[in-house]
């Protein structure tokens, strides 16, 4: 069974940064496209940024550009967000999914995390 696990989340000042990782186990991460999706109050999850199962290409939301910077560790099975220059509009539960193709659209993946909340403090 495939269970994902996310942690690094808390409370930032604006400006700030902070890393979040999902750790995969039940299965080798490598066979899956691996994304960061969000979710403020309110609002819709949204696709921040995803990983190709080869590693080798990243997509953003342009709101994300330049910021924030998904990568793998294939040793520790684990996928990190790492997010710079934080805004107060960055705060939402953040969540890593895993699936077998490469889209932005939540449905298509089969596999989530809990969540993990990021608030970013004016």
């Amino acid at each position: 069974q495939v269970q994902l696990v996310e942690s690094g989340g808390g409370l930032v000042q604006a400006g700030g940064s902070l890393r979040l990782s999902c750790t995969v186990s039940g299965r080798t991460f490598t066979s899956f496209t691996m994304a960061w999706f969000r979710q403020a109050p309110g609002k819709e999850r949204e696709f921040v940024a995803q990983l190709t199962s080869s590693g080798r290409n990243t997509y953003y939301t342009d709101s994300v550009k330049g910021r924030f910077t998904i990568s793998r560790d294939i040793a520790k099975n684990t996928v990190y967000l790492q997010m710079n220059s934080l805004k107060p509009e960055d705060t939402a539960v953040y969540y890593c999914a895993a699936g077998g193709r490469l889209t932005t659209a939540p449905i298509r993946y089969d596999y989530w995390g809990r969540g993990t909340q990021v608030t970013v403090s004016s």
